[in-house]
This record gives structure tokens, C-alpha cells and sequence, in this order.
């Protein structure tokens, strides 16, 4: 019996199954407090949903903040696409289509107990893996994220594990179907989240040095897998071109992001502005076009920065502790505020960036493999939300490799350097 329990709790579709029952019950709780009318088209008030709506009727990747506004790349293509074809199937900002949107986030949220699995399981062995899968089946925001945001998030977390299994494979054996099921999950990562993108330097030039063979053969697999990314994301690439006359990568909507968490309204000594609203900048958005609008607030984001370097640094260090707390104030907010939730989620967080922390130490004593691989998720993929702006939300697809280290921490790893 004890045997038939372990083996349970150590199964990856059990797991998967618990987590997936677990978002899918605090859905239907929350869901139930709103009125289904706001449930309806609340959810879809953003910029995925707004573009996720033009392409359901027809009138292709554009409207961002839901008016005739032409094209844009404001948002990579592929989370609309999906969601565009739930409001195919249930129609445009319904009851149905934000039950079916959640519930899919839900299933990718679910889904990344099976990596963390089987890589807590290459890391430490069978008890690190199942750790791990059972961290994460119960890790707050993978609970509450896939119904508050119905964005790329979750969809994100999933890929972004399974990037890193795939990458800490790679180099054990050299099969050309693994070398072509990498490419292609790079080049969906990027098309779902560019963000992903300051990970693959690292994940590439690891395999490059851990992989066997010669330094030309060895680079020629790198270079192959480089261009066949390329190719993949040049189709939207050469769209954006014919749109916007300029080079537009996948999205185009960093220098707003880059603006909106360095501006003037952070300065207390500013006179220029109290307050921003979406109305005017939707407004200025529809009169000067996407390309103009983003160029502006490039310009004022660099004026900004280059005239208050003090104050920007002030901002990225209140980002670096909000990204990992939630808030760039914990102590404060722990203390004034109210929700019994808030105060459960800041100690959460405090724990995990402990325990993380731990988790890295003990990779290092033990001079593990992976350490550097799993390092870069938490130190490399949040650089840009700490020069932008962050929440939970955006550090959310590197949380799969916080669960893996909370379980490290608790188990430690079993390998070591050869």
C-alpha cells in the first residue's frame, strides 16, 4: 500500500490532475462573486483581448485599445491567435469564451508539473522531481494567475520549463529529432513572449560547452539552431515590416512599457504631471499611430532617465524588490494592510526568495551541471521588468524554476560535477 501511495503521489498525471483541480476550483469561487455580465467582457479589457477580438471578426491584427487604430505589434502573435479562435468557438467576449480562456490557462499552468518532474528528477532524483511538481501544484500565483490575467502568462511558465528540461537534455545525447523539437519550442516561446528571448544566450552557450564533439561541430549546431529561430519568427517579422515601414522584431511595445515606469509622475519634485489615464493615452495614441506614439515615449523615457539617474536607479532597485515580494514596500504593506490574502502572499513570497536562494547555494556547494542553466531563469529573465516596470505577473514564467529550487532547498540536489 505504501508503495502504491508513493508511486501516486510521485505520478505525473496524478499531479498534473491535482493542480489542474485546484485552479479550476478557485476559478469557479472567484467567478462566482462577479456578475456574469462583467465576467463576460471585464477579463478582456486589454490589449490581448482587444486584438484577440479584431482577428475573431475579421479584421486581422489590429484595434489594441479596441478602436480602428490600424495594425499593430503592440502584443506577440501567438496568445491572441489562440484566444481569437476560443471567441470563434464560444463568441466575442462572453460568459463561455472567459470560462473556456481560464480553463485553458489553467491546463498550461497544470501542465508544467510534468517538466519540473522530470527535471527535478535529472537534478535529485525521483523525490526532488515530485517536490518540486507538488510546489508547484500549489504555488499561489500559478493558482491565481491563470484567472486574473487572461494574457500569455501561464502559457509562458509552461514553455519556459520545458526549455529548460529540453536544454538540460540536450547535451547528454546528440538526436537530431530533440535538436529540431528545441528550435521550434524556441521560436513559440518568442512568438508567445519575446521576453523568453534573454534566456537563450545562456541556454545555448551552456549546451555549447557541456555538448560533446568538436568546438566547428558543436558551433555549427548552434548556429543551425540560431537560424532556424530566425526563420521561424521571419514571417511575422517581414508583417510588422509591411506595417510599420521599420524592423519591428516581434513586438513593438517596450518603449511604453520602458515609459510607463519612468516618468515624471515618480518624480516628487516634478511639476510636468499628477497623473496619467488611460483615456489620453489611448486618445494620443489614435492621433499620432503606434510608430509615433512609441518613438515619443521612447524619447521622453530616455529624457527622464538621463536627466534623474539617481531617481531611475531609486525605481529599479523598488522593481527588483517588487518583482520579488509583489510590492516594492513588503514590510509596510504586511503591516497596514487588511487582506488576510495580501499578507498570506508576502510571506509566501519572502519564503520562496529564501528558499530559492537556498536552492541555488546547495547547487553550488555541490558543484552541480545545471547550476548555471537554472541560475539564469531568476537572475537573467527579470532584468527587463526591472529597468521597465514588473509585478508578480511578469516574473511569473521563471516561478517554475523557484518551485525546483524550494524542493532543492528542502532535499538538495544528488549530482555533481564530472
Amino acid at each position: 500500500m505504501r508503495e502504491r501511495l508513493a508511486g501516486l503521489l510521485s505520478s505525473s498525471w496524478f499531479i498534473v490532475l491535482i493542480a489542474l483541480l485546484l485552479r479550476v476550483a478557485y476559478l469557479f469561487y472567484r467567478a462566482h462573486l462577479i456578475p456574469a455580465e462583467v465576467l463576460a467582457s471585464a477579463p478582456f479589457e486589454n490589449e490581448v483581448g482587444n486584438v484577440a477580438a479584431a482577428l475573431a471578426g475579421g479584421d486581422g491584427f489590429c484595434c489594441v485599445f479596441r478602436q480602428a487604430t490600424g495594425p499593430t505589434a503592440w502584443v506577440a502573435p501567438a496568445y491572441p491567435l489562440i484566444l481569437a479562435a476560443i471567441f470563434k468557438v464560444f463568441g466575442t467576449f462572453t460568459l463561455g469564451a472567459f470560462y473556456a480562456a481560464v480553463i485553458v490557462n489553467c491546463i498550461f499552468s497544470a501542465l508544467v508539473c510534468s517538466p519540473l518532474l522530470a527535471i527535478g528528477r535529472q537534478l535529485g532524483g525521483p523525490q526532488v522531481g515530485a517536490l518540486a511538481a507538488w510546489v508547484w501544484a500549489v504555488f499561489p500565483s500559478a493558482i491565481i494567475l491563470p484567472y486574473a490575467w487572461i494574457w500569455d502568462t501561464s502559457l509562458s511558465a509552461l514553455i519556459a520549463s520545458v526549455l529548460l528540461l529540453i536544454t538540460m537534455q540536450l547535451p547528454e545525447s546528440f538526436r537530431p529529432s530533440r535538436y529540431v523539437l528545441y528550435w521550434l519550442l524556441w521560436s513559440l516561446g518568442l512568438l508567445v513572449n519575446p521576453s523568453l528571448g534573454a534566456l537563450l544566450p545562456f541556454c545555448l552557450g551552456w549546451i555549447f560547452l557541456r555538448e560533446s564533439g568538436s568546438i566547428s561541430s558543436r558551433l555549427r549546431r548552434v548556429m543551425i539552431a540560431l537560424a532556424a529561430m530566425f526563420f521561424c519568427c521571419f514571417p511575422w517579422t517581414l508583417r510588422n515590416y509591411d506595417a510599420f515601414h521599420r524592423v519591428v522584431p516581434i513586438r513593438s511595445n517596450f518603449p511604453y512599457e520602458f515609459w510607463s515606469g519612468n516618468n515624471e509622475i515618480f518624480d516628487p519634485n516634478s511639476r510636468a504631471v499628477n497623473r496619467i489615464t488611460r483615456y489620453e493615452q489611448v486618445h494620443l495614441y489614435a492621433t499620432l499611430g503606434e510608430t509615433a506614439f512609441l518613438d515619443d515615449k521612447w524619447q521622453q523615457a530616455k529624457r527622464f532617465v538621463h536627466t534623474r539617474p539617481a531617481l531611475y536607479l531609486h525605481l529599479c532597485s523598488q522593481r527588483i524588490v517588487a518583482t520579488w515580494f509583489g510590492t516594492d514596500a513588503p514590510l509596510r504593506d504586511f503591516w497596514q494592510g487588511d487582506s488576510l490574502l495580501g499578507k498570506f502572499l508576502l510571506v509566501w513570497n519572502s519564503l520562496c526568495l529564501v528558499a530559492m536562494l537556498a536552492g541555488l547555494l546547495r547547487l553550488m556547494l555541490k558543484r552541480s551541471l545545471y547550476l548555471f542553466p537554472i541560475a539564469s531563469f531568476p537572475f537573467v529573465f527579470p532584468i527587463p521588468f526591472y529597468l521597465a516596470h514588473t509585478s508578480l505577473r511578469h516574473r511569473h514564467p521563471c516561478d517554475p524554476v523557484v518551485a525546483l529550487l524550494i524542493a532543492v532547498a528542502i532535499l538538495g540536489p544528488h549530482f555533481s560535477a564530472k
